[in-house]
C-alpha cells in the first residue's frame, strides 16, 4: 500500500518516542513497509546528560538499507541540548524509512522526537 495523500487524510495522531541513544545504531521512529501511513517528523532533540563529558550524535534517515545523515557526529558538550530537527523544516518519512541516532558513548545522550503519524 502506498503512503496517503497528505492533502486528503482522515487520521493525525501526534506522537512522541524517547530513547536512551548508544553506540549501535538503533531507530528512535519507523514507519513500516505496508503502513499505508506517512509520518511527519515536528522536531528531534538531542541532551547531553553527562555532567562532565562532551558526546557525539549521528542522526540519519535510513531507507532501503542505506543511511543519508542529518547529522554527523556532531558534539553536544556536556549538560547542553542540540535540536537536531525543528518544525521549521519539513521532514516525511514515508513508508520503510526510519531515524536512526548513534551515540559516540552509551547512556551519555538522551533524544526525544515528536511527529505526526498520518494516515
Amino acid at each position: 500500500m502506498a503512503a496517503p495523500n497528505i492533502v486528503n487524510v482522515g487520521t493525525i495522531i501526534g506522537k512522541t518516542a524517547v530513547m536512551a541513544v548508544t553506540t549501535t545504531p538503533t531507530n528512535i521512529v519507523a514507519n513500516t513497509a505496508g503502513s499505508g501511513k506517512v509520518f511527519k517528523i515536528n522536531a528531534l532533540i538531542v541532551s547531553n546528560v553527562d555532567g562532565t563529558n562532551a558526546a557525539d550524535i549521528t542522526a540519519s534517515i535510513y531507507r532501503s538499507a542505506t543511511e543519508y545523515k542529518i547529522a554527523h557526529t556532531v558534539t553536544i558538550p556536556a549538560d547542553a541540548t542540540l535540536v537536531v530537527i525543528s518544525k521549521d523544516v519539513a521532514i516525511y518519512l514515508e513508508e520503510g524509512d526510519a531515524i536512526r541516532l548513534t551515540a559516540s558513548a552509551d547512556s551519555d545522550l538522551e533524544a526525544v522526537c515528536s511527529y505526526e503519524e498520518i494516515s
